[in-house]
């Protein structure tokens, strides 16, 4: 069996990925691989602390490698420090790279360049899943998750720190997708047939963030996207 390394959001993606991939057989994932903003200490989007990262990732059993990014990097940048710990895999003889991407076929292809460069293979194994489909097996499987963050303009605060079960998905508003592939949440995974245990973990308190829009031409305003996030202790 092949070695291979998972890059881990700390959500249920990644979380039914690994799932997926232990399941299969084909791989062993012996490291996880999950960026980080060195000046906040957390999981970018997710906004999950270093700490809890960690303490997560023993729950599992598998070893974490945390790459620091700056809070502001270029692509070029970003690419040199992504290309520096893929070449570490590389030289201890992991070679396939496994995400928890299911429709964004931009991301895809830019991931797969990336690692062409070094004869890494990349293995998505929710790849163009029906998301209603996806959710509902996450959820069947036992996989435990909180949401952490929002954005409003897809889901109001009430969604944020909701477990992701039956109901929850019965109750996202139309247009939303079903596994937030828009962006419209981001969660916390706490359990799973993926752990060895549960993560120990208490809720703190729901933060409000703006962020700017890329601005367009012409465009006189900034636009301004709010997120709301939740902080796990």
């Amino acid at each position: 069996m092949k070695n291979a390394f998972l890059n881990w959001s700390s959500g249920k993606d990644a979380a039914y990925a690994l799932y997926q991939i232990q399941q299969s057989n084909e791989l062993e994932v012996v490291r996880l691989m999950t960026t980080v903003n060195e000046h906040f200490g957390r999981v970018s989007m997710h906004g999950i602390r270093e700490e809890v990262l960690k303490r997560q990732a023993e729950c599992i059993g598998i070893s974490l490698d945390i790459v620091h990014l700056h809070e502001k990097l270029s692509l070029q940048e970003y690419e040199a420090i992504i290309m520096t710990q893929l070449e570490e895999y590389k030289r201890v003889g992991i070679l396939d790279s496994i995400y928890g991407d299911i429709l964004l076929e931009d991301l895809k292809t830019f991931r797969e360049a990336q690692l062409a460069r070094l004869g890494i293979t990349g293995v998505f194994p929710l790849w163009n899943r029906d998301t209603t489909a996806l959710i509902h097996e996450m959820v069947d499987c036992g996989l435990k998750t909180i949401v952490v963050c929002v954005n409003e303009q897809y889901l109001d605060k009430s969604f944020v720190g909701r477990t992701i079960d039956k109901q929850f998905i019965e109750d996202l508003p139309d247009g939303v997708d079903p596994c937030g592939e828009n962006g419209e949440f981001h969660t916390f995974v706490y359990d799973g047939p993926m752990f060895k245990k549960p993560v120990p973990f208490e809720v703190g308190e729901m933060v409000y963030k703006t962020y700017d829009a890329p601005k367009q031409c012409h465009q006189k305003e900034i636009l301004h996207y709010g997120f709301w996030f939740l902080d796990i202790l």
